[in-house]
């Protein structure tokens, strides 16, 4: 069956997800990227998002991502039209990739921002990197330089962490260290092992 192997690794903006993929590809884990696929995919479709939001958005050929953020980040009817474009194309994009990956018969990840807010995915098993929201206002204002009212307005757009962390089966606290981080992943690791067998 197709996601039988796999755990969606999710959490909030700016809750240190990357990283944590990081780790678990340094552990030798695969780890399927919804994000660098959008991307990817983002590219193909210049024509498409010039024709629905407008011929602004597109730079020198390629969508001006940072543009097209702000709008979709500001106005949910936007978001939803750039997400009725885009997640059909990803969420085939990435079974063709999991299909690839259930031929190995173990775990491996499956990274989705917004697991929970698009319940699109059959994935029985998920992984919240859990920090608090307070930490990730902090953090988003530092990495990405937006004005508090703008990384407010970013994590508001998701579903909350608190209500994420109830429904994950596996929860990694990065409101420490790096070290204490990799330790949680050493941690979760063993969990996911004990549970595939």
């Amino acid at each position: 069956m197709i996601y039988s192997n796999a755990v969606a690794l999710t959490g909030g903006i700016a809750t240190g997800k990357s990283t944590v993929a990081k780790i678990f590809r340094s552990f030798g884990y695969t780890v399927i990227d919804a994000d660098a696929i959008a991307h990817e995919i983002l590219k193909t479709q210049v024509k498409a998002i010039g024709k629905e939001f407008g011929k602004a958005f597109i730079v020198s050929g390629s969508v001006d991502r940072k543009a097209l953020g702000a709008l979709v980040f500001s106005d949910s009817a936007e978001r939803k039209k750039l997400e009725a474009l885009l997640h059909p194309l990803i969420r085939l994009e990435i079974e063709k990739r999991a299909a690839e990956e259930e031929k190995q018969a173990k775990p491996y990840f499956v990274d989705i921002p917004l697991f929970f807010e698009t319940e699109g995915y059959p994935i029985k098993k998920s992984l919240l990197v859990y920090a608090s929201k307070e930490q990730q206002l902090r953090r988003l204002i530092s990495r990405d330089s937006h004005s508090e009212a703008e990384a407010l307005a970013r994590i508001e757009a998701q579903m909350s962490i608190e209500e994420k962390r109830t429904l994950a089966q596996y929860v990694i606290d990065n409101s420490a260290t790096l070290s204490q981080l990799e330790q949680e992943c050493k941690r979760i690791q063993q969990e996911i092992e004990d549970d595939s067998h």
